[in-house]
């Protein structure tokens, strides 16, 4: 079936379901497809929509999304649940932060465009069927391949309804580190689309580097849970621990502290780590060991992300700070 014809408002009550959309059809033949698992309850209630896989070498919320489908019983679920467990097939298959098929980044190009490139027909779909229909949303993502990030749940920090409902969402969600970005939010992120339609979201950060820890799937896969308690559409209340960490800051990782040369990366700060402006935070060397250059922190802040590969290109991201919420 192709993606235009689902109907999300005639789905059958009190079922489980997995099936593939078609979205795009493949030079080769056949289609470039999204796969979906739903699950709606035996009663009305919210559509929680839950996404992962945008990029693909992220891995931790491709592993939770069945988990969870496994474990929600229709026959005791209010509500619906969408989850696509990867919408980026072209890059998953290859292991790629951007699709092989047109270069881009899925997550730079939301709301999309129905008449656009592969990965601009995803987002468009994403949006236009799933945030669209939901009453919250949430983004699995991890650190992928080069990358390393605290596990944490992300929100948009705005005093108004929809910031409100994000921020009480994340919470509940459980990861260690809560981080909120004031508005605006820089424009083609998932997260930008679901605001500018109203849906609370938040997303999710973890460790990545080509792998999935079991206690972020863990954490994954329950927090997932807890935002469905804390919607009624289980009954029960989520009981998350708090956060040992609530951060405010711009959530862009394209403008993040870059290399200045290629060479080999040595970082001089750990995650979550507090620095001073004008502290060194990693230096780069050749492959004799020689220093070409130093990095010093151009503000205060926590350390959020640090890269993981040590071989670096000039303009590779190296190192984002951020702020402790007051």
């Amino acid at each position: 079936m192709h993606i235009s014809e689902l109907d999300l408002t005639n789905l059958e009550r009190g079922t489980k379901s997995a099936s593939w959309l078609n979205v795009s059809q493949r030079v080769e033949g056949g289609w470039w497809q999204l796969p979906l698992l739903t699950v709606t309850g035996s009663e009305p209630g919210p559509t929680l929509v839950v996404t992962a896989g945008v990029h693909g070498d992220e891995y931790e919320g491709v592993e939770a999304i069945p988990r969870i489908a496994d474990q929600v019983d229709p026959s005791r679920l209010r509500g619906t649940l969408l989850m696509v467990p990867v919408c980026n097939m072209a890059a998953y298959a290859t292991a790629t932060r951007n699709s092989p098929i047109d270069g881009l980044n899925l997550a730079r190009v939301f709301p999309g465009s129905k008449t656009g490139t592969l990965t601009e027909q995803i987002a468009y779909w994403l949006t236009h069927k799933f945030l669209s229909a939901a009453d919250f949303f949430i983004d699995l993502h991890s650190a992928g391949i080069v990358g390393d990030i605290p596990t944490l749940a992300g929100y948009v920090h705005s005093d108004d309804d929809v910031g409100r409902r994000s921020l009480a969402g994340a919470r509940v969600f459980g990861a260690p580190v809560l981080w909120g970005h004031p508005p605006p939010v820089p424009p083609g992120r998932s997260i930008s689309a679901a605001t500018d339609l109203g849906v609370p979201c938040l997303y999710t950060e973890a460790a990545g580097a080509g792998r999935a820890r079991p206690k972020d799937v863990d954490c994954f896969t329950q927090g997932v849970l807890n935002v469905m308690h804390h919607l009624d559409m289980l009954a029960g209340d989520p009981a998350p621990a708090p956060p040992a960490e609530h951060l405010l800051g711009d959530g862009n990782m394209d403008e993040v502290m870059s290399a200045p040369m290629a060479g080999y990366f040595r970082p001089h700060v750990e995650l979550l780590q507090e620095v001073q402006t004008g502290q060194l935070v990693g230096t780069i060397h050749d492959p004799l060991g020689t220093l070409l250059a130093q990095l010093h922190a151009e503000s205060d802040g926590i350390v959020i992300m640090r890269r993981g590969v040590h071989r670096v290109l000039a303009g590779d991201g190296l190192i984002h700070l951020t702020n402790r919420a007051e």
